[in-house]
């Protein structure tokens, strides 16, 4: 592999990329941030023994798991990836008590069609 082959994990180690680099298929040449991001909060060397540690097939996923958790503690260093969560998690609740209410609200108009025998469908 020459130089302008370089995965990003080698670019910013600064060292030559081996043929059979653990890191070429997961931070590739033209995503230098990616590698970044994964090397500043777990170091190369852990990032190395955590990818090696698993299959093939799940390398990929490991890796990108590593990016996005990074990335998020690089943007919130106190709780990272839980604040998306706990944002989203609001969210859910918002709109399944929103979805309750809806519910409720419907369940009174229809039993009020019911008693007084009106027809929604034939009034506009």
């Amino acid at each position: 592999m020459n130089i302008k082959n370089r995965c990003a994990a080698c670019k910013y180690l600064r060292k030559k990329c081996p043929l059979n680099c653990i890191f070429f298929p997961y931070f590739p040449p033209n995503d230098p941030q990616r590698f970044a991001f994964v090397h500043k909060i777990y170091g190369a060397s852990n990032v190395a023994k955590t990818l090696q540690q698993l299959p093939v097939q799940l390398r990929g996923d490991a890796a990108e798991c590593l990016y996005q958790e990074a990335k998020c503690r690089m943007s919130d260093p106190v709780y990272g990836c839980v604040a998306i969560i706990s944002q989203l998690q609001h969210e859910i609740n918002s709109a399944q008590s929103e979805l309750a209410m809806v519910q409720a609200d419907l369940s009174i108009l229809r039993s009020t069609r019911v008693g007084t025998n009106y027809r929604w469908d034939t009034h506009v």
